[in-house]
C-alpha cells in the first residue's frame, strides 16, 4: 500500500479527534496509529533513514492503546494537530521530492 495514502488518512483520523467522538473512536485511531506508525518506523528504517524510523517508533509508543500516556484531552489534541500537520507535510515533501 502506498505510505503517503497512508499518512493522509491517519492525518484525517486525528484531525476527527477534534470532534467530540465515542471514546470506541479515539481506542481505534490509537490502534490504529500504533500500527501505522510501526509500519513507517519499518519502511524507513528499510531505506536507511534512522532518525526518522525512531521518530516513528516513539510515535508508535505515545498512541499505543495498551498502556495509555495520560495527557488530558488539550494536550492531546495538541498532539493529533502537530502530528497530523506533519505527516501531510512530509507528504507533500516526499511528493516534491519525487518531482525534482
Amino acid at each position: 500500500m502506498n505510505i503517503n495514502l497512508l499518512k493522509i488518512v491517519l492525518a484525517l483520523l486525528l484531525f476527527a479527534c477534534l470532534l467530540q467522538m465515542p471514546y470506541g473512536y479515539y481506542q481505534l485511531v490509537r490502534f490504529l496509529a500504533m500500527a501505522f506508525f510501526a509500519y513507517f518506523a519499518y519502511e524507513t528504517f528499510l531505506d536507511g533513514r534512522k532518525s526518522i524510523a525512531l521518530l516513528y517508533i516513539f510515535l508508535a509508543i505515545l498512541f499505543q492503546p495498551i498502556v495509555k500516556i495520560a495527557l488530558g484531552r488539550l494536550i492531546w489534541n495538541i498532539v493529533d494537530v502537530i502530528v497530523g500537520v506533519v505527516l501531510i507535510i512530509s507528504v507533500i515533501s516526499q511528493k516534491k521530492k519525487l518531482n525534482n
